[in-house]
């Protein structure tokens, strides 16, 4: 794969090594390549690897196919992409419930490939959501930027927001559930709670709306496990309405929208926030609260 990556730095002055190997997190072996083919220029001009790097030069990469290995995978359909914020490097899109975030079979076609067709080039997923829920998804463009995004999620500095309609009502504003979480040995679609060999799970838990019989909450991650968010409001009695593994009251669909995306842009150091709207989880809700009106605190 070809591609060339035009930064005007943001970060301290320091040697241009350190820019490519702590910030950027290039591997070696390409750092390697970059360096014998001299496809590195500070204001356009060659350098070496101790050179001084300040903030606002003009940092040029220009990787080839001995750097990143082409990855093919077959194009979607452009028009289904809602697009809420893109630039060179990422794409944050929004995700509409019933499609899968990446295929899980060679010529299967999922969010992924509808991403790749819109951009007009192979994308990477750097999170995903639960083919049954809705919203915003964040790829990168390129496999330059997908460790630094990756880096950013493991670090928690990509902050995720959800709204969920859950069962019954909460007798607590605030609360934290802690409970890890680990595979159903008897089901493999399913999560369970498992205290002895469970993965650290915490969910933020926020009431918005109180129904008569169901809740309005936001939910937020602090950490990522597959089915978090709806296993742990099932484990305390409010499962998420319409969820077809947890919860036996059905809904026209699964009521869990990822409706904020946050975080600082790693090239920039831009403030990005994008909000997804959902017109089918807004449906949903008791008096078709719209997406525009503000929630009771």
């Amino acid at each position: 794969m070809t591609f060339t990556v035009k930064i005007i730095n943001p970060y301290p002055t320091g040697p241009l090594k350190k820019l490519l190997e702590e910030y950027f997190l290039i591997p070696r072996k390409i750092r390697h390549f970059l360096r014998i083919k001299k496809n590195v220029t500070v204001n356009s001009q060659a350098v070496n690897w101790q050179s001084l790097v300040r903030r606002g030069d003009l940092i040029q990469l220009n990787f080839d196919n001995t750097d990143y290995p082409v990855k093919k995978i077959p194009m979607g359909n452009k028009a289904l992409i809602d697009c809420l914020y893109q630039d060179e490097h990422l794409i944050i899109v929004n995700k509409i419930e019933g499609i899968k975030t990446h295929a899980n079979e060679p010529n299967e076609i999922a969010l992924l490939n509808h991403v790749s067709a819109y951009v007009g080039q192979t994308c990477y997923v750097v999170h995903r959501l639960d083919m049954e829920t809705s919203g915003a998804v964040l790829f990168a463009k390129n496999p330059f930027i997908l460790p630094i995004l990756n880096r950013l999620l493991e670090k928690k500095a990509i902050k995720r927001e959800y709204w969920a309609l859950a069962q019954g009502q909460f007798s607590e504003r605030t609360i934290i559930y802690r409970e890890p979480i680990g595979r159903d040995r008897h089901d493999r679609r399913k999560r369970v709670v498992d205290h002895e060999h469970g993965q650290t799970a915490i969910t933020q838990v926020a009431l918005l709306k109180q129904y008569p019989n169901a809740s309005l909450v936001n939910c937020q991650l602090q950490t990522g496990r597959t089915h978090q968010i709806r296993l742990h409001l099932a484990y305390h009695d409010h499962a998420i309405v319409g969820d077809p593994l947890y919860s036996q009251q059905t809904a026209p669909r699964l009521m869990l929208h990822a409706h904020q995306l946050s975080f600082t842009h790693p090239l920039t150091l831009e403030k990005i926030n994008v909000e997804a709207p959902s017109v089918t989880f807004e449906k949903g809700l008791p008096n078709n609260v719209p997406h525009s009106k503000k929630l009771d605190k």
